[in-house]
């Protein structure tokens, strides 16, 4: 029998508490290798102040199920179990114990104020950070306490002198004015009997930090830093002890002297908190923000890395590598050197003429400032900033700077990882790599576009054509409620219209609508509906997509009418000049057109999954229309399409906008000889470059998509990769071949977009495809080229975890090649397999599967270019792996 594993609630992880759902849904995974085996039924054990009772289902769903009893209350705690049973009626048995702690579920639960510094000065016209102290005595043993926390600011918290929590960058960012999230500790083991300290440090963060390119905009949410807090510790006898935050708390300054997520920390040691600092009284105010519970994990420390070296520049400065591009800070241990001496610490991406590339970040210093106590050794990093860097200049360094000395913090929201992949070309590895990279790199928080220069904002078109390879990779539903909430909020407040940042930051970037920034209200719902099997996405968003499709500006045709002064389309095509990324080769209107079918297409399945019925039947009439005025305007008789890009051919071949398979296929024709005139470049920017591969695939000419993903030459997948890249880059070119830096203004070394491709290597390279929502059931079709000869990768679904593996195999002595597939299948679903060179599909169920198969390799490497007079560019021909498995595979 297999167990049963993983009881979790909603999209929060088994350590986390204080969650806001008083009826959270239940959701268990599988583990074991039982053939065939599904749910028939379950039993749900709940205790509740030590009564236990049980909830039996005839059902085979094991996810987002029901609160199957009465609401919980704040800060109530629940434990659950789960045990399930088969057709047979021959049951598992029970799981784990999983533990479920409710927050503060209502205002009136929050028996405290806000506080604020009742003076304050400003530093540089930035808020300095401040710090709030509360003293107070127990003498009665205690059986557990918590602290219920948030900030005007971002804050961090130690309770006699120790640190609360794991998290950083708390609260992280939302629309503070649609609501504040608030994060629970478990402060048990860090209250004494006597005299307690509690210390809150609050710093401007993304309430009232700097925030935007240029000057940015400062106190977007208020201009005051600000703390509510509750501490409710329970004794072994007698009521609950609150202590919130109200007029017996005090503050000062701390030895922070400045910190902005741009700029960076100023650090004193000399001005460490001590008897000497002075303390002023604060000021109360009522709670009117509106406090929630995250959906999902907190940001967190995730990995520390050590440097890989020192390298000395030109100008004589010391330049600590990481050898890796990676977003948080750096952790120093420094000793020597006398109170006031100052270090600076300089973090960049790149470095040009062998000196830290600092333009690219544009008006954010991204620099650390350390002034030493002359105390002995100083063990440091920041608590309110962070920064997207591979290289740290040091200045003022006392003594020898060493490797030992640093370590390289990496932050990110702690999502679960869900997805790998790996194969024998090493190349294509090290592409997946730097495209998980930039994937954590640029979730702290919120979905970001980058993480190091004057902007990390949320940038609505690059998570859009992310998400399915996302949401392969890591665990996504917690942070990406939270920010499609604050969407459908940003949304209403501007009539309809999709900002182009979530949350809204520029006045004017929510004015005019943008096809693929505006169509992720519809698109991202899906992909994490496809991705989880959780249909609330789609009802809690279905208002926000239909406002979406309402303000779409239309043309008689129902086709759009873009009337924007400035236009998005496929943006970054390697071809738009430096300075005007804008400026595609495809129109941006035909772009937006093959975008509203897709999402019209979208909504009617969406319409019909929630039982929209009259929704349905006017979004069919809606689509037919689009396609008809689509075809007439775009395609001609012979399959032709108006613009001849890989981005225009790619788009309407994906969404189906072809009519006749005659037409498509000429269309194919010519989109593989525009590729080939080319020499396998790639010529799509943001709305091309998710869908290129797959409208290849969808043609069968997998081989020539296979040839673009194994191109070196710029633009290209690898060649950033041969460039020594270990993030994805914004651009195809971040960086020239020269090794000098892009001109163009807008130039970052950390994006994911580009790395959507990652999405047709988990379709096509390993083969997996979802077929029923949330990967009950998966097709598995492997699609080998390139002359890669083995390939795996796993996948953790809801259900457990998905595996495949395959390799290419030669007989020595007939010289005839076979393949081996291996798949993997967790208990409670099923897949449909599809060998290569094979028609049929093998249906199967849960367990361990494998077959072999004969198998003919397609020619690789391909014939040589054949360049004007008669000279040949052979294709080169990359390292192959030695297979790692050490199963027989023969």
């Amino acid at each position: 029998m297999p167990n049963v594993v993983d009881v979790r609630f909603e999209y929060h992880e088994a350590k986390e508490i204080g969650i806001g759902e008083d009826r959270p849904r239940i959701s268990w995974s599988y583990s074991g290798e039982d053939q065939s085996w599904t749910q028939q039924s379950y039993t749900i054990e709940i205790s509740r102040h030590g009564v236990t009772k049980t909830f039996d289902s005839d059902s085979d769903q094991c996810l987002f199920i029901l609160w199957p009893t009465t609401p919980l209350l704040s800060m109530e705690v629940a434990l659950v179990r789960v045990r399930a049973s088969d057709k047979n009626g021959n049951a598992t048995e029970w799981s784990d114990v999983a533990r479920v702690e409710t927050g503060l579920l209502n205002q009136d639960d929050w028996q405290c104020h806000l506080i604020e510094a009742e003076t304050i000065e400003q530093t540089e016209g930035f808020n300095r950070p401040i710090v709030f102290r509360r003293e107070f005595s127990l003498q009665k043993p205690i059986r557990r306490a918590r602290l219920y926390v948030t900030a005007h600011g971002i804050y961090a918290a130690k309770l006699n002198g120790s640190s609360i929590g794991d998290h950083v960058l708390s609260p992280g960012w939302t629309n503070y004015t649609n609501r504040l999230t608030y994060q629970t500790y478990d402060v048990s083991s860090l209250v004494d009997h006597g005299l307690n300290t509690l210390h809150v440090t609050v710093a401007p963060g993304w309430y009232c930090g700097r925030l935007g390119w240029g000057a940015g905009k400062t106190n977007l949410y208020g201009s005051t830093l600000g703390l509510v807090a509750l501490l409710r510790v329970e004794c072994e006898e007698g009521d609950p002890i609150l202590l919130g935050t109200d007029s017996g708390w005090q503050w000062g300054y701390g030895p922070t002297l400045s910190a902005e997520i741009y700029d960076g920390e100023v650090f004193d040691a000399t001005q460490s908190l001590s008897q000497l600092t002075q303390w002023g009284s604060v000021a109360c105010k009522p709670i009117t923000d509106r406090l929630e519970s995250p959906d999902g994990p907190p940001i967190r420390r995730t990995q520390e890395i050590q440097p890989i070296g020192i390298l000395k520049s030109p100008s004589g400065q010391s330049i600590i590598d990481m050898g890796q591009n990676i977003v948080g800070w750096l952790r120093i241990k420094v000793s020597g050197g006398t109170a006031g001496h100052q270090i600076q610490l300089q973090f960049a991406e790149v470095l040009e003429d062998g000196e830290c590339a600092t333009r690219t970040l544009r008006n954010a210093k991204a620099r650390d400032t350390v002034i030493l106590d002359g105390q002995g050794t100083l063990e440091w990093e920041p608590d309110f900033t962070y920064h997207g860097f591979r290289y740290v200049g040091v200045d003022n360094w006392p003594g020898t700077l060493t490797t030992d000395s640093v370590k390289g913090i990496v932050v990110h929201t702690d999502m679960k990882k869900t997805g790998s992949f790996s194969c024998s070309n090493p190349l294509l590895n090290r592409l997946h790599e730097n495209i998980t990279w930039s994937m954590r790199g640029n979730f702290v928080g919120i979905p970001t576009d980058c993480p190091q220069r004057d902007e990390r904002l949320g940038w609505t078109g690059d998570i859009n054509v992310f998400a399915d390879a996302g949401n392969y990779l890591y665990r996504t539903g917690g942070i990406l409620k939270t920010w499609l909430d604050d969407l459908r909020y940003e949304q209403r407040r501007a009539g309809g219209i999709v900002p182009l940042v979530v949350p809204s930051v520029f006045e004017g970037f929510d004015q005019d609508a943008h096809a693929i920034w505006g169509d992720v209200s519809v698109m991202l719902p899906w992909s994490l509906y496809r991705a989880t099997g959780d249909s609330q996405f789609l009802a809690r968003q279905y208002s926000s997509m239909k406002a979406w499709l309402d303000v779409i500006p239309r043309r008689e045709n129902r086709l759009w009418n873009y009337i924007s002064e400035w236009k998005l389309g496929d943006w970054l095509d390697p071809a738009a000049p430096s300075d005007d990324c804008g400026k595609a080769t495809t129109d941006p209107t035909f772009v937006s057109d093959t975008f509203l079918a897709h999402i019209t297409t979208l909504m009617k399945s969406i319409s019909e999954i929630l039982g929209e019925k009259e929704d349905v039947q006017a979004y069919t009439v809606a689509l037919e229309k689009i396609r008809s005025a689509f075809c007439h305007e775009y395609i001609t008789p012979a399959g032709l399409v108006a613009n001849c890009t890989q981005t225009a051919f790619a788009l309407a071949i994906q969404f189906n906008l072809i009519p006749s398979e005659e037409q498509e296929q000429h269309a194919a024709r010519y989109l593989s000889r525009i590729i080939l005139e080319s020499r396998y470049k790639i010529g799509t920017g943001f709305a091309g470059t998710p869908y290129i591969g797959h409208a290849l695939s969808k043609v069968g000419l997998t081989d020539v998509f296979y040839r673009m993903l194994l191109s070196r030459k710029n633009p290209s997948w690898l060649y950033p990769v041969t460039m020594g890249a270990t993030t994805v880059w914004e651009r195809w070119d971040s960086m020239l071949p020269n090794g000098a830096i892009n001109p163009g203004e807008m130039t970052s070394f950390n994006h994911y977009a580009l790395g959507a491709v990652a999405s047709w290597m988990h379709g096509f390279i390993l083969g997996f495809r979802i077929e029923e929502a949330g990967w009950k059931t998966i097709t598995i079709e492997p699609t080998p080229g390139g002359g890669l000869k083995w390939a795996e990768g796993e996948y953790l679904s809801g259900y457990g975890i998905y595996r495949v593996r395959w390799k290419i195999t030669q007989d020595s002595e007939m010289q005839e090649e076979s393949i081996w597939v291996e798949v993997r299948i967790p208990p409670n679903t099923a897949a449909k397999v599809k060998l290569p060179g094979l028609e049929e599909f093998k249906h199967v169920g849960s367990g361990s599967h494998s077959w072999k198969v004969p198998y003919q390799s397609t020619q690789w490497p391909p014939e040589p270019f054949v360049l004007p007079f008669g000279q040949r560019e052979p294709f080169p021909v990359d390292e192959s792996l030695p297979c790692p498995w050490d199963r027989n595979t023969e």
